[in-house]
């Protein structure tokens, strides 16, 4: 059986990579794909616990030793029929290479709908150098993204509806940031903070965080939910105490509290958390065999980031996962890449939405200024019908600084 003439779907004629901010740019503070690359005097970059913050001169700043050098990174793909998708993630330059003199490859001369076989063929021919996730999933990651957009728009369907639909009208959403009683007055469910303090400040360090908790709760009241976001900055033993201090204060999860590759770490926390405490994790996990450690685990919640751990298509592979384990997945916030996939999972019933408004008091798109037509929640809420455009529903900001440093 032939398909008829018009529906013959067009083939891929074209992938480009351009990067913008980062190290390698001439303009920082962008913002955009890499939603680290802000301007100074921002919540995002104030004294955050990190990995790095058993050293004195990195401890104030996350940019002070690099969490934006490599900038936003946009793939964007054309058919034959002149149709153009696009996608941003975080990868800047070094994106940019693997794109134009590597990826290409596998995506020039495929048609649209050939998404899975380019996805598979993207992971295993990068397993050489990619190390199992980072910059090169990111990558993979943004590629992925920038089909499921052109695949829609030749279709004219948003990318939700290709998934198999929505399964619910609205995504409720919580808000993270550094104000979750001001998240409580736009009419999020929740506000997840940063922790600011990690082991080496020992146990001052837990009571100065567990200080902000007990402020904010009596900012929100008891049934406002707040949730701590450790960022890989702890140890057993401190994420415990933490644990056990915070659960007065009715803390709901805590997040990431180790490096993605230590599952021993988070198997163990999981039989020292209180009782009715969550724990959550997946934001920097990269593979689909790294998820399904961390679901043995007994983590509550998977996070993954549909920008870093190998885009939509992984994506519903790692929700399938949770779901097989009665867990639930609510990917890092990414915005319209997130919200088109969450609202076809029975499995998240709410999302995150990151604030990246300098001090979390005003929303602001995620990816501002990249994205023309970035949808935010109204009143905590999206609905469907906010999603209900072609693709992913928003277009190339082009008036930003992009430049394409390779070609192939």
């Amino acid at each position: 059986m032939t398909l008829a003439p018009s529906l013959k779907l067009p083939t891929i004629t074209a992938i480009r990579a351009y990067s913008m901010g980062g190290a390698a740019a001439k303009v920082h503070g962008q913002g955009g794909g890499d939603y680290h690359d802000q301007g100074h005097d921002h919540w995002i970059d104030d004294h955050i616990a990190t990995p790095m913050s058993k050293y004195d001169e990195y401890k104030q700043s996350r940019q002070s030793f690099g969490i934006n050098v490599l900038g936003t990174l946009v793939v964007e793909v054309e058919a034959s029929d002149g149709t153009t998708g696009f996608a941003v993630s975080t990868a800047g330059n070094p994106g940019c290479f693997i794109v134009e003199h590597h990826l290409s490859r596998f995506v020039e001369g495929k048609r649209v709908d050939q998404i899975k076989l380019i996805h598979d063929q993207m992971l295993n021919s990068t397993l050489f150098y990619s190390g199992g996730g980072g910059v090169v999933i990111n990558t993979i990651s943004c590629v992925d993204l920038a089909l499921w957009d052109l695949y829609g728009k030749v279709l004219h369907l948003p990318v939700y509806k290709l998934l198999g639909g929505a399964v619910r009208d609205t995504i409720h959403f919580y808000a993270t940031g550094a104000r979750p009683d001001l998240a409580k007055e736009m009419g999020f469910i929740g506000g997840k903070m940063p922790t600011h303090w990690g082991p080496a400040d020992d146990d001052a360090g837990i009571a100065k965080d567990i200080a902000m908790l007990a402020d904010m709760r009596e900012r929100v009241g008891d049934d406002f939910w707040l949730m701590f976001d450790c960022w890989m900055s702890q140890t057993v033993n401190y994420a415990t105490k933490l644990a056990h201090a915070a659960a007065p204060y009715k803390l709901k999860w805590i997040e990431e509290c180790f490096p993605p590759n230590q599952i021993e770490s988070y198997r163990q926390l999981k039989k020292n958390m209180p009782a009715g405490m969550l724990m959550t994790t997946g934001e920097h996990t990269g593979t689909i065999e790294g998820f399904k450690e961390l679901s043995d685990a007994g983590v509550d919640i998977l996070q993954p980031d549909v920008g870093w751990c190998g885009g939509v298509t992984s994506l519903c592979e790692i929700a399938a996962i949770a779901k097989s384990r009665g867990q639930l997945v609510v990917p890092h916030g990414s915005s319209v890449y997130s919200h088109h996939a969450v609202i076809t999972f029975t499995n998240t019933p709410f999302s995150e939405f990151l604030m990246t408004s300098p001090h979390a008091d005003s929303l602001r798109p995620q990816f501002d200024p990249i994205l023309v037509g970035e949808p935010v929640p109204e009143g905590g809420i999206m609905t469907a019908e906010q999603l209900d455009k072609p693709g992913f529903g928003v277009e190339l900001n082009r008036d930003c600084p992009l430049e394409r440093p390779f070609q192939h």
